[in-house]
């Protein structure tokens, strides 16, 4: 397993073998990365870590089932069993309260934990998170359909990027050896949706009503040409939550981290750093 980048510390949570880094000092900020083949917590979040951790002490985990974190074949993988691994992890570092920065699917989990564990969420950054409902994407259903071969994940992560200048030959390389580890790919079918055959699939995030419980100061990042969560996901979000605002970038994809790094950061120091 060495020999793919990626590979950071180890501890147990929720019964569950988890890859996590951990960098940086002072309050602590989990970045959680979103769904898709070959993703990993290092995969989203490398290009951002060590900056953030000039400030912060920034905790990067592969969520149960994905990246680098053991997948059990006979486990239900659902939001309640990841809001369960992602305290055990604060568990066993001993982090009472944290900040939150999803991305896509961890934005979601972001907003579960905003949702049911209140006390242990300080701020939450959401970036391209899902909410209310909307009709799967190509991009979404890409991730279940895709078939290992570096050419199905070039195709596969040109659907995320406004710029398309960013889908390089490292990327795709990197990401395809992650998803043609040994039953990676179909660890995947099992976490996420399948799409329907016949007709629309429905993606179905938070609806209004739960989101407008979250008490905790809530910044949404959404990418304006974003073909993967749509922006209309992230105005229910910022509508609906009590202390949010939100921006939109234009000439931006599902990757704000990526795609808007320099602003991307700013804000994200400038708001986490802000005593709640």
């Amino acid at each position: 397993m060495e020999q793919f980048e990626g590979v950071g510390k180890t501890l147990v949570a929720a019964d569950h073998q988890t890859n996590y880094h951990d960098v940086g000092q002072g309050k602590a900020l989990f970045l959680l990365h979103g769904s898709g083949p070959g993703v990993s917590g290092w995969s989203n979040w490398k290009g951002v870590m060590n900056e953030l951790a000039e400030h912060f002490r920034v905790l990067v985990p592969d969520i149960a089932g994905f990246g680098f974190t053991e997948f059990k074949a006979d486990n239900k993988y659902d939001i309640k069993l990841w809001v369960r691994h992602l305290t055990g992890i604060m568990d066993a570092l001993g982090i009472a309260k944290a900040s939150f920065v999803g991305n896509s699917f961890g934005g979601a989990l972001a907003t579960a934990m905003a949702i049911s564990n209140k006390e242990r969420v300080e701020r939450l950054v959401l970036l391209g998170a899902p909410a209310g409902e909307f009709e799967q994407t190509e991009g979404l259903r890409s991730a279940w359909t895709y078939e290992p071969s570096p050419e199905n994940m070039e195709a596969t992560l040109r659907l995320f990027p406004y710029n398309q200048a960013l889908i390089t030959p490292e990327i795709v390389q990197s990401r395809y050896e992650a998803s043609a580890r040994p039953g990676a790919q179909d660890a995947l079918r099992k976490l996420i949706p399948k799409p329907n055959e016949n007709g629309p699939t429905i993606v179905k995030g938070f609806p209004a009503s739960a989101v407008a419980g979250i008490e905790a100061p809530t910044l949404v990042l959404h990418g304006r040409e974003d073909h993967v969560v749509p922006p209309a996901c992230g105005f229910l979000l910022a509508q609906n939550i009590p202390n949010a605002e939100l921006h939109l970038f234009g000439k931006c994809g599902h990757w704000v981290q990526i795609e808007r790094r320099t602003e991307f950061l700013q804000l994200v120091t400038n708001f986490v750093g802000q005593s709640s």
